[in-house]
């Protein structure tokens, strides 16, 4: 009897866990198979039934997470969106002081737009909507809180507002995904970097 309380008080934890992982797991391939034939045949050329078949679920199954292709890819993009801040805010946090922790950002933020692929029919999808609105609120923050930073101890310049300065930089920064190389993408960097710089 005390065997069986202890059964029926673990199983439903265990099996949430698992059914949790398995759900999550199925959205993952659901979105990456999506992304993926997206990007391969064009937008107009996929279909929930082309998606069920890629990714080796049942129809009726696919259509109980997404009810159709643009939600799977406004998904897809809003986990690569959270990805990439969180992979902002690592950066951030391994920098040395104020300055550097700018520099860091700005650089990885720039290639991150560079190495995006633009101008496609997925881009023009999925850069649009709320997901992206918040993005670019949590991206604009994290720059600004960088610029005080810096301010206060004098590395950069504080006679621009904080919030203008992080708006010039995420305009110049989009500069990088019509650059060549990194390398070019490196020297946008520095000539923000020396526009922040305190006026002599």
């Amino acid at each position: 009897m005390c065997i069986a309380v202890m059964y029926t008080e673990v199983m439903p934890k265990l099996w949430n866990e698992t059914m949790e992982a398995h759900r999550r797991a199925v959205r993952d391939a659901t979105m990456d198979t999506t992304a993926a034939l997206v990007a391969e045949h064009g937008l107009t050329s996929v279909t929930m039934s082309k998606i069920a078949e890629e990714t080796g679920i049942g129809r009726a199954t696919l259509y109980k997470y997404f009810p159709d292709v643009e939600a799977i890819l406004a998904s897809w993009h809003e986990r690569q969106v959270t990805s990439h801040l969180e992979q902002l805010a690592a950066v951030r946090d391994q920098a040395g002081d104020a300055g550097d922790r700018l520099k860091a950002v700005l650089e990885a933020y720039a290639l991150m737009t560079y190495e995006r692929p633009h101008g496609s029919e997925l881009a023009a999808l999925v850069h649009r909507g709320e997901h992206i609105t918040r993005a670019q609120q949590h991206l604009h923050e994290l720059i600004q809180d960088l610029l005080i930073e810096a301010a206060e101890v004098g590395d950069f310049r504080d006679d621009v507002a904080p919030d203008e300065l992080a708006s010039y930089c995420l305009h110049a920064l989009a500069a990088a995904s019509s650059l060549p190389s990194k390398t070019a993408v490196r020297r946008l960097v520095a000539v923000i970097l020396s526009g922040l710089h305190p006026r002599a």
